[in-house]
């Protein structure tokens, strides 16, 4: 992956995640087929856990397999409706109108891959193989741990909205970032980068 030094701090933000705007409506565009199989996720599959957590807000994040240990903020959305992204390009932001991770459902975590100073927090995010694990710590002292089970990559025409932000019947983590082609004319990625993951284990209270 590469970045540009001439690109603006904006260009970058607003090239960020290109996701529906109307979320909590679930008024979802997108790879609403895909939904329909709500298991089947980038290169494998995965069986529904049972278990979940209360919700808790995510405070910290943690990726051993690419070396990401980051405090984590909060995200809603902007006044037209759009997902917003981190304003910190070293921290990423959970989505909290939805579950937060290890509740049943789809707890969306958003990060940035780049700036125009070098990588961001999500630049490796692409490193991640089938099987790595994710760890979030909730606010409440609880643990929870997951597993990736798929990776996919999304023009942001054709981001699968359902997919990433719709009801699991297990406990879900997504982890968002920018990806593909880096337009240099308009300052956009054209493509999103989605890691999918999933609750591997009961909570683990500190």
């Amino acid at each position: 992956m590469r970045w540009s030094t001439t690109r603006t701090w904006w260009s970058v933000s607003a090239a960020m995640l290109t996701i529906s705007a109307t979320l909590l409506t679930l008024g979802l565009r997108g790879n609403d087929r895909a939904f329909d199989h709500p298991r089947l996720v980038g290169r494998t599959t995965v069986a529904a856990r049972p278990y979940a957590v209360a919700r808790s807000t995510p405070v910290r994040l943690s990726i051993p397999a690419i070396g990401l240990s980051a405090n984590l903020t909060t995200l809603g959305l902007n006044p037209n409706r759009t997902v917003q992204v981190p304003t910190s390009f070293s921290v990423p932001g959970w989505y909290r109108l939805g579950p937060s991770p290890g509740q049943l459902g789809s707890a969306v975590i958003l990060g940035h891959i780049d700036s125009y100073a070098g990588p961001a927090i999500f630049f490796r995010l692409g490193d991640l193989t089938v099987g790595d694990r994710v760890a979030v710590t909730l606010a409440d002292h609880t643990t929870v741990r997951f597993k990736v089970i798929g990776i996919a990559m999304y023009l942001k025409s054709h981001f699968p909205d359902r997919l990433v932000y719709g009801p699991r019947p297990y406990g879900a983590l997504q982890l968002v970032t920018c990806g593909g082609v880096f337009d240099s004319a308009t300052g956009h990625y054209l493509s999103n980068l989605v890691v999918y993951t999933s609750l591997i284990n009961p909570a683990v209270r500190a």
